[in-house]
């Protein structure tokens, strides 16, 4: 369901594996009754309509239903526990300027990318509360 990688992409405006989250948020939210008469329905290529046209844009994160605003905000904290350090340690290394300067030209860049997705989280954080 979420690709090669097993990873949704996320964007500053939308999730970019829009199709993919909204599948897997669906199946993780229904009960076991659902999820045998979603199968049995062959529910997997045919969707509604309203979802067929439906973008995850931020706006649309933020109207999720309860359970998946939860599924996701869970998700998402795990994922930030997986970093090493958290927003603000990345954020006070960008802005201290002696500290950043001893940082290799690959371990500078890494931060940006770091810095980067850690605020895209925070960001989902906040839209799923």
């Amino acid at each position: 369901m979420v690709g090669e990688e097993g990873a949704f992409v996320l964007g500053w405006d939308e999730v970019l594996t829009d199709e993919e989250l909204s599948v897997t948020l669906k199946v993780l939210c229904m009960s076991e009754e659902e999820f045998k008469e979603y199968k049995e329905q062959d529910g997997w290529e045919d969707d509604s309509e309203d979802e067929e046209n439906s973008t995850l844009s931020n706006e649309a994160l933020s109207r999720l239903k309860t359970p998946c605003k939860k599924l996701l905000y869970d998700s998402v904290l795990l994922t930030l526990e997986s970093y090493g350090a958290d927003l603000k340690a990345e954020q006070d290394l960008l802005n201290n300027k002696e500290a950043y300067e001893k940082l290799s030209r690959r371990e500078q860049q890494a931060l940006h990318v770091r810095y980067g997705q850690k605020r895209i989280l925070h960001q989902l954080l906040e839209l799923v509360q």
